[in-house]
């Protein structure tokens, strides 16, 4: 899905990606697709749009086409390319079909690298129907080791719906990622990966894996706050939703940054000359 594009920041090298996950559209809760719409109003408004928008899974609830059908249209308005892997929701055929992946990508998955950007861009399909855990078999790792090797120096970042790490949630931990431990061994010789993105969580995980940094990406309705003192029980706090914003350059390298989805203005608080006060009416006065 490739929409014409804002004009590039000026640095002809650098890159912004912004992902989302778990939107789970269902046509019987509208307030998810009003949650969707939202998360793209906030991509538009960007001082500088991104360069590329991932979806980390779980675009709808049950895989039915007019779900997918909503989806499509809500993420149209969007002015930047889309890139998307399964989750264990989606229907991988119906997504193949509505969003064919670039080349080269793994046939019969939807598993692909992008290399249009500065940075390396690389999906992983860990789609495991019938189940709410992923996996990423010999066939999918074999297709990632041969494309790590043939762009060694390349700085990459993968994306894939269930992270490959635990979280000490029982429940969660029962729907995670056959393949992790492979899939550890073979980044292990590949330094290039800056990081691994996922989903599923509906929280915001940070976690070290391999020699990189495993990040997951609350979903676009609520992000969920555990307690962690109960690993047995499932119990959450919703909270506001929220979206990561994955910020290459060469002199910075990747930097990630968490964003509250949220209708408020963009304020200059600094013009590249002089500071200017920013005094929210609901807030304390700013100063850095």
């Amino acid at each position: 899905m490739r929409p014409a594009q804002r004009p590039r920041r000026s640095g002809v090298n650098d890159m912004q990606v912004v992902q989302f996950s778990d939107p789970h559209i269902d046509l019987r809760f509208p307030h998810r697709a009003a949650a969707l719409a939202r998360a793209v109003t906030h991509v538009n408004t960007m001082p500088a749009g991104p360069d590329a928008v991932l979806i980390t899974g779980d675009c709808v609830e049950h895989g039915h086409p007019d779900e997918y059908a909503l989806f499509q249209d809500l993420l149209r308005p969007l002015r930047a390319p889309v890139f998307i892997v399964p989750g264990n929701h989606d229907d991988r055929a119906a997504l193949l079909t509505l969003y064919p992946p670039p080349a080269p990508n793994l046939p019969g998955f939807l598993q692909y690298a992008v290399d249009d950007f500065p940075l390396r861009l690389i999906g992983l399909d860990t789609h495991r129907p019938g189940h709410g855990g992923g996996e990423l078999d010999g066939a999918r790792l074999d297709w990632l080791e041969a494309r790590l090797r043939e762009a060694p120096e390349r700085p990459t970042l993968l994306f894939m719906h269930h992270p490959p790490v635990r979280t000490g949630l029982h429940v969660m931990d029962g729907m995670d990622l056959r393949g992790r431990e492979a899939l550890c061994d073979l980044l292990l010789d590949h330094p290039q990966v800056l990081r691994v993105v996922a989903g599923h969580l509906h929280m915001s995980l940070t976690a070290g894996f391999a020699h990189t940094t495993v990040m997951t990406c609350p979903g676009t309705d609520a992000t969920l706050h555990p307690d962690l003192s109960r690993p047995a029980q499932l119990r959450v706090q919703r909270q506001p939703p929220m979206c990561l914003l994955h910020a290459w350059t060469p002199e910075t390298g990747l930097n990630s940054f968490t964003q509250v989805i949220a209708p408020a203005p963009w304020h200059p608080l600094f013009d590249g000359d002089r500071w200017h006060d920013f005094d929210p009416p609901h807030g304390p006065y700013l100063s850095l």
